[in-house]
């Protein structure tokens, strides 16, 4: 009786022990990845207890309200899946694509519109594949988000008549916006890209919130890596713009800061590094993750200005 016992415990212990390694990672997929229900990753501020993401997103917000008169409810359809954005057009003859990163919409989009107006383009912004109004349901970090990229510049070539189109990306945005730069089926007319936070591989980028938020980064780096690749066929724990950046060929502005715990500074080197195309990267001391441009406003938006000056003239 007393062996059966034992056994039992044991039996127990090791199914708890096999609970607590592996379910957190499947919950944490799906509150970062997967947009569980119709309501999540809408146009609204995504953290109203951070005073910065709050202070942005209304900002943002402020600036569509001001040239509501030069806005446009767009849509496509990329891969299956009706996409929507707002199109603002300002009478310029090229345009800017604003891709904002994971849980964001248009609305957080519009906080990073201000240089590309100023500086003589029309602006797309974007809600993203499963963000916003668009359709969907995982976020793939960029890997099939891509060919929605390239959906919408084709969108405003030929349906707009934007001769040239520049990106722009946070983060997992930047990620799409190399990855469809990258690909084969590119058009000439995209012309350069903004990067703001681009990581070297999403699994680092991962890793790095896990180890700032005190979680264990085994297993769950491993199981929420195999699950994107379940959902996007891609193998995000050996692939990334650190792989595929040699490929990249046009103007590039890298766009970091050395408080950034998640792209961390010597990863971003590392990716500069590597990169082989006309490029330029310029650092800020403050700002945590795609919080650069509320710390340094002026700083940030003259480097985009500068960019353009010298690489989309």
């Amino acid at each position: 009786m007393l062996k059966i016992i034992l056994i039992s415990v044991a039996i127990f212990l090791f199914l708890n022990l096999l609970f607590f390694l592996f379910a957190p990672p499947f919950i944490i997929y799906r509150i970062l990845l997967v947009r569980t229900k119709p309501d999540k990753w809408q146009r609204k501020c995504s953290d109203t207890k951070d005073t910065e993401q709050v202070t942005m997103f209304a900002e943002g917000e402020k600036w569509g309200e001001k040239y509501s008169d030069r806005r446009e409810e767009v849509s496509i359809e990329s891969a299956g899946f009706k996409l929507s954005a707002w199109y603002f057009d300002f009478g310029c003859d090229r345009a800017a694509i604003v891709i904002a990163g994971r849980s964001e919409s248009c609305l957080y989009s519009c906080y990073f519109a201000e240089p590309y107006r100023k500086m003589g383009y029309n602006l797309l912004l974007l809600d993203n594949r499963c963000h916003g109004l668009s359709e969907g349901k995982y976020n793939n970090t960029g890997f099939t988000e891509y060919v929605d990229i390239l959906a919408w510049a084709r969108f405003l070539h030929d349906q707009k008549k934007n001769k040239s189109v520049l990106c722009h990306g946070i983060c997992m945005g930047a990620a799409a916006a190399l990855y469809a730069m990258v690909d084969s089926g590119c058009p000439d007319y995209m012309a350069g890209l903004v990067a703001d936070g681009m990581f070297t591989t999403f699994r680092d980028s991962f890793r790095n919130h896990l180890v700032k938020d005190r979680h264990m980064t085994f297993p769950t780096t491993q199981i929420v890596m195999a699950l994107i690749k379940k959902h996007s066929g891609a193998d995000a724990f050996h692939d990334g713009p650190i792989q595929r950046i040699q490929n990249f060929k046009k103007p590039i502005l890298f766009l970091y800061s050395r408080e950034d715990r998640f792209s961390l500074p010597h990863e971003a080197e590392r990716l500069y590094e590597k990169c082989t195309a006309p490029k330029k990267i310029v650092w800020f001391d403050k700002g945590v993750h795609s919080h650069i441009r509320i710390n340094n406003t002026e700083k940030y938006d003259e480097a985009i200005c500068d960019f353009i000056r010298s690489e989309m003239a």
